[in-house]
């Protein structure tokens, strides 16, 4: 049975699509069974590991357009499934706020493919609308990312809120898997400000691996891989490789 992760945070530019792209493809490198769902309309997930043409997206299988394996798409990367979006789940998420029990429709039709995988993670928009709230509620856990910077803490007051909002009325089980330290520094004493502040509130939740700031990992989305098959020996992928093996290391696997 696979662990569904959510990796959110309404703010952007967080690292929160590069943390989806790199971490599914370095645990399916280490031999364990991924899907990434591409949950956000600006489709950054899906191009950013070479997913480009595809006529079913997410949207088709939550509705029941299509089914699960109409809708995924292989990539170049073995174990790695995903299940892409485009531009027109802008417009979809006005058509799901329309259904019954819509915060639960990206759950209900997981259900039963959950044993296909190790791990799903979602890459979620970065807002807290009716797609994000859907990947909440599908979730055992959400990955959160926070950029080592000035205005790093902003808004994630109200994310946890929305956790624990969800947990209340939909998602009694949602955990917070871990907080992902991203664009982290260490020449700079801001990144290190920060990275103690966060500590004092998350406490054990921190990932010990820092993701610093290399010009590779944001090279490799424009061709369309992550960072660990682009340029395996650059600091951004050992950095994302280095977190699947303490993310599974916690996952006691």
């Amino acid at each position: 049975m696979a662990k569904i992760i959510a990796i959110a945070n309404q703010k952007g530019g967080v690292g929160k699509t590069t943390t989806a792209i790199n971490l599914s493809a370095s645990l399916a490198i280490l031999n364990k069974k991924v899907l990434l769902i591409d949950i956000d309309p600006q489709a950054n997930s899906s191009s950013g590991i070479g997913v480009t043409e595809y006529d079913k997206t997410v949207y088709n299988f939550i509705i029941g357009d299509s089914g699960f394996d109409e809708s995924i798409q292989k990539n170049t990367i073995n174990n790695l499934d995903i299940l892409p979006s485009d531009i027109n789940l802008v417009g979809a998420e006005v058509e799901i706020l329309q259904l019954d029990d819509r915060e639960k429709l990206l759950s209900k039709k997981l259900k039963e493919f959950t044993g296909n995988y190790d791990f799903i993670f979602i890459d979620c928009p970065p807002t807290l609308g009716i797609l994000t709230l859907n990947a909440l509620t599908a979730a055992d856990s959400v990955l959160i990312p926070v950029q080592c910077e000035y205005f790093a803490l902003e808004g994630l007051g109200q994310l946890l809120n929305t956790i624990h909002l969800v947990k209340k009325n939909y998602n009694k089980a949602l955990t917070i898997e871990g907080v992902l330290l991203t664009m982290y520094d260490s020449r700079l004493k801001l990144s290190e400000l920060v990275s103690d502040e966060v500590k004092k509130y998350f406490d054990t939740k921190v990932y010990e691996t820092k993701i610093v700031r290399n010009v590779r990992l944001s090279e490799a989305p424009s061709y369309g891989k992550p960072a660990i098959t682009y340029d395996p020996t650059s600091a951004g992928a050992k950095a994302y490789f280095a977190l699947a093996e303490e993310f599974l290391l916690k996952n006691s696997l």
